[in-house]
């Protein structure tokens, strides 16, 4: 059998075994396949590579400044995939067996200070229906910490004005209520009874944050208007999808918040994940440090 068709069963195997989404199975037959590809002008393939292809090819990654996290992740898809492989009985030993991840360094989120979150969202130009939609947007954003796919997925029965409160679906559809503070519910108020319904015109859709088009909103569409507004408020920084969620939970911490309160809020299942942020915290603190104190 060919690699690709490894591959494929390989594929199939994982997809009735775990159920993964397609972005990751994709991931793994992108990673899988440029390994078969370099493979090949060595002249060997999946089943008859040894260790030290596995260490040439992640030592030439590195060579091309293919950072360590990446060839990390790309190392995890070679192990899952000759776990397989020697269960089904293709080879005898596992090439990928004594071969360590790269060392990795706490990556702090990147995140925006009070004064560029104050400027981000007032980029929007308010006076028309799309910008007063993207300053809706933002101010929510910031005010509950949601994931930009749980935002551009918010719909309208998911929203209590009276109590002040969201409910989200988020990852492994758990349901989470999230508070809203009132500037955010006031925009939020304001579109949907006023600008949301110029969007729609004669169209219908239960989204909250509805294009122009009449259909709900990609992340990468969202991704895209926050870049613009980022550019336009004269933020020097580099910014992620999650950028406005990091800031929120920076913040909370900065002010106080409790870190399990800022990971009911976040929707982490884990709080070591939301540990993080405590990181950036302190890191802010030194800094005011530095910055005031006549011995910092």
């Amino acid at each position: 059998m060919s690699d690709n068709d490894e591959i494929r069963l390989f594929l199939d195997g994982l997809w009735v075994e775990s159920g993964l989404s397609d972005n990751t199975l994709a991931a793994y037959r992108t990673d899988i396949k440029q390994f078969s590809k370099w493979l090949g002008l060595q002249q060997k393939t999946l089943l008859t590579c040894e260790s030290s292809d596995v260490s040439s090819f992640l030592a030439d990654r590195l060579g091309k400044g293919i950072s360590a996290r990446s060839s990390a992740r790309f190392l995890s898809s070679l192990k899952r995939f000759y776990i397989f492989a020697v269960r089904e009985g293709k080879v005898v030993g596992d090439p990928t067996a004594i071969i360590d991840a790269p060392k990795l360094g706490q990556s702090l989120p990147s995140t925006l200070s009070e004064a560029d979150v104050d400027r981000l969202l007032s980029a929007p130009n308010t006076h028309t229906a799309l910008g007063f939609r993207d300053r809706a947007m933002l101010e929510l954003l910031y005010a509950s910490g949601l994931r930009v796919s749980e935002l551009v997925g918010l719909t309208l029965s998911e929203i209590n004005f009276r109590q002040g409160l969201v409910r989200i679906t988020g990852k492994g559809n758990k349901d989470r209520l999230v508070p809203v503070g009132e500037d955010a519910l006031f925009w939020m108020n304001d579109f949907i009874n006023h600008w949301r319904l110029d969007i729609l015109g004669d169209k219908k859709t239960d989204f909250v944050f509805p294009t122009n088009r009449g259909s709900g909103m990609t992340r990468q569409a969202f991704w895209h208007i926050i870049k613009r507004y980022v550019i336009k408020a004269g933020i020097n920084k580099k910014i992620s999808p999650h950028t406005m969620r990091h800031a929120f939970a920076t913040h909370l911490l900065n002010h106080g918040a409790d870190l399990r309160v800022v990971q009911l809020l976040l929707g982490h299942s884990d709080l070591s994940t939301t540990q993080i942020y405590t990181h950036i915290a302190k890191e802010r603190l030194k800094d005011i440090h530095e910055q005031f104190h006549p011995r910092g």
